[in-house]
C-alpha cells in the first residue's frame, strides 16, 4: 500500500533569488559575448593576433586592478592561489583566446560562436573527472542536446562550403580553444576552493595569461603595435572594458553561484546574437539545419536550468 507522501509528490520548489540572479547575470553575458565574436574580426590584419590579445588583456587586468583598490578588495593571494591563477590565465585568456581569433581568420564570427556551445558538456566530463563533481541526468541531456545543436550548426557550415579546408581549420581551431576553455574553468574553481576572491583572482589571471603571451610573442618576432585606426581602437576598447572586465568579471562571480557547468552554457546562449550579427556585418546566411541546431541549443539550456543539483 502506498503512502499518502508518494500519492501526492512534493510541488517543485521554486528557483532561488540567487539562482535567478546568477541566470540573469548569464544572460547579460550572452548578449555581451554575443557581439564580441564579430568584434574580434575587427581586430584581425594589421596588428598581429597575438598583440591584440595582450593589448585586450592587458587593458581589462589593468582596470580589475585599479577597481580593487578602489573598492579595496584584498589582491594579495597565497601561493596556491597565485598558481590556480596562472593556471586559470595560461588556459582561459592565453591559449584559449589565441586560437579563438585565429579560427575567426578562416570562418564566420557565429560559427566559432556556436562551437563554443559545447564547452557545457566538456565543463561536465572535466568536473567529473577531474574534481570528482556529479551531475544530474538532466544536466548531462541539456549538455549533449547542446553539443549535437554544435555539430549540426558547424556541420552545416562546413557542408556548405564542401568540406573546405579553410573552413573545417576553423572549426578544429575553435575546439581547441572551448577545451583550453573548459581548463580554464576548472582553475578558476581551483582558486575558489583555495579560498580567492572572484574579481581578484580573476585580474591576476588576465595579467599572467597577458605575460605568458608577451613571453611568446618576444620568443616568436611578434611586432607589438598598434592600429591607431578608430575601428581597431573602438574594438578593442570593447573587448577590453565590456568583453572581459565585464563579462569575465560577471561569469566567474555567477559560476561560484550557480555552478560551471551552468554558468558556461552562457557559450550557448550567446549564438542567435552572433549569428544575428554576422548575418548583418559579415554577409552570412544561415539555412534550416542552421535553425535546427539553434533550437537544440537552446532545448539544453532549458533543461540545464530545470536540473536538480546533485552533492559530489
Amino acid at each position: 500500500m502506498s503512502s499518502p507522501a508518494s500519492d501526492h509528490p512534493a510541488p517543485r520548489q521554486p528557483m532561488s533569488r540567487t539562482t535567478l540572479l546568477g541566470i540573469g547575470g548569464v544572460l547579460v553575458c550572452a548578449m555581451i559575448w554575443g557581439t564580441t565574436w564579430y568584434a574580434i574580426t575587427l581586430q584581425l590584419g594589421a596588428v598581429a593576433t597575438i598583440a591584440s590579445i595582450v593589448w585586450r588583456f592587458g587593458l581589462a587586468s589593468a582596470v580589475l586592478f585599479l577597481g580593487c583598490l578602489v573598492f579595496r578588495q584584498n589582491l594579495k593571494l597565497t601561493r596556491g592561489q597565485h598558481l590556480a591563477a596562472l593556471a586559470q590565465g595560461a588556459f582561459a585568456f592565453s591559449i584559449s583566446y589565441s586560437f579563438t581569433y585565429a579560427s575567426e581568420g578562416h570562418v564566420a564570427s557565429a560559427i566559432v560562436a556556436v562551437t563554443f556551445a559545447s564547452l557545457t558538456f566538456i565543463n561536465l566530463v572535466l568536473f567529473r573527472v577531474a574534481a570528482g563533481q556529479r551531475a544530474a541526468a538532466v544536466s548531462w541531456g541539456g549538455a549533449i542536446l547542446g553539443l549535437v545543436g554544435v555539430a549540426v550548426l558547424s556541420g552545416s557550415e562546413v557542408l556548405g562550403t564542401g568540406f573546405d579546408r579553410r573552413a573545417a581549420l576553423g572549426v578544429g581551431l575553435a575546439l581547441v580553444a572551448v577545451v583550453a576553455s573548459a581548463f580554464g574553468n576548472f582553475f578558476a574553481w581551483k582558486g575558489q576552493v583555495q579560498g580567492s576572491a572572484a574579481i581578484p583572482s580573476t585580474a591576476w589571471a588576465m595579467a599572467y595569461g597577458t605575460g605568458l603571451l608577451v613571453i611568446y610573442g618576444l620568443v616568436t618576432g611578434v611586432e607589438f603595435t598598434i592600429d591607431p585606426t578608430f575601428t581597431y581602437i573602438g574594438s578593442l576598447l570593447y573587448l577590453a572594458l565590456f568583453g572581459s572586465v565585464i563579462a569575465f568579471g560577471l561569469y566567474f562571480t555567477i559560476a561560484r553561484v550557480i555552478g560551471y557547468a551552468m554558468a558556461s552554457y552562457v557559450s550557448a546562449l550567446t549564438p542567435p546574437v552572433a549569428m544575428l550579427v554576422s548575418v548583418l556585418f559579415e554577409g552570412a546566411h544561415f539555412g534550416w539545419s542552421a535553425l535546427l541546431g539553434l533550437l537544440l541549443v537552446l532545448s539544453g539550456q532549458v533543461l540545464m536550468i530545470r536540473a536538480p543539483r546533485i552533492a559530489a
